[in-house]
């Protein structure tokens, strides 16, 4: 079993040496960075403090609502000194997934997308033609006319070959039993990540992975999830930025996504922030699964 992380809290020295010791920092945002719409006090000024002693800093996100260029506005909006190079989102992974690896050949390679607009962004970029999604005919109650339609295959366009599932907060029935049928037809499941809650306002909501769950329930099928701690994801961000993970650090609220993601990519080390999902006693138990190899009550801390 791993030996308990170390706490770096008003340690400076330590700090200073956690610093040196990696060239990269992989950031988690949602209970990282911030909460919702708040900003964790002195995040910027810890960002600018890596920034300046040469560190490379990147956004690594599992919320598929928003695509590089959302999370590229909400950054700057916060004060956050960034590019859209320096983001990567689950949603814009699920679509170099799609068209890069998978390419599955035409006609039969429409993607049906539960979630919202920051997937369509993301596929729209690869040239992937989707349906579903934000489209406004899909917000509303089931119908008898649609059982008899979905059932029969005239409410199916016959070319979706994926079934895309992320954060849609405009679920229902009617998404799920389309989605279900695609499944049922043969098409490929896949997920933006598997996260089962979403923080929020200081509290918590329901995530992408709790969306996946009626599916998973009705075909007996595990998507192939693209989010944290998918290593597919992780070998997207290593060919894309040229870094040696070895001298990279991962940095998360939560151990299933984050921490595991970096423990997994066999990445230098791992830093656990407690502004988010995972408490101290997670990692304390005997049967901790998985822990990190440092960490700080909140990010600012690295600041000394």
């Amino acid at each position: 079993m791993a030996p308990l992380p170390k706490r770096l809290t008003g340690e400076l020295a330590a700090i200073d040496e956690f610093i040196d010791r990696f060239d990269v920092f992989l950031f988690d945002c949602d209970g990282v960075l911030w909460s919702g719409d708040h900003l964790f006090p002195g995040t910027v000024e810890t960002l600018e403090l890596l920034r300046s002693r040469g560190k490379k800093t990147i956004f690594v996100t599992n919320n598929s609502t928003k695509s590089r260029s959302d999370y590229l506005k909400k950054l700057s909006s916060m004060g956050v000194p960034s590019s859209v190079d320096e983001i990567f989102a689950s949603a814009y992974s699920s679509a170099i997934y799609i068209s890069r690896i998978m390419k599955l050949p035409a006609p039969k390679n429409k993607v049906f997308v539960i979630g919202e607009a920051g997937i369509e962004t993301e596929l729209r970029s690869e040239g992937i033609e989707f349906l579903g999604g934000t489209d406004p005919s899909l917000r509303r109650d089931i119908t008898p006319e649609d059982y008899t339609n979905i059932a029969n295959g005239s409410m199916l366009d016959e070319n979706v070959g994926i079934v895309l599932a992320g954060l849609d907060f405009h679920i229902n029935y009617l998404k799920l039993s389309l989605g279900y049928q695609y499944l049922a037809r043969g098409a490929k499941f896949l997920a933006t990540n598997l996260d089962s809650t979403l923080p929020s306002a200081h509290s918590f909501f329901p995530g992408a992975g709790s969306i996946s769950i009626p599916l998973i329930s009705m075909t007996g099928q595990q998507p192939i999830a693209l989010g944290k701690p998918s290593q597919a994801m992780m070998d997207s961000i290593e060919g894309k930025f040229q870094f040696d993970r070895k001298k990279a650090c991962m940095i998360g609220d939560r151990l299933d996504t984050d921490i595991k993601f970096g423990l997994e990519g066999k990445l230098g080390g791992t830093l656990a922030v407690l502004t988010g999902v995972c408490k101290a006693e997670h990692w304390e138990a005997d049967d901790a699964p998985v822990r990190p190899h440092y960490y700080v009550d909140k990010l600012s801390d690295l600041r000394g």
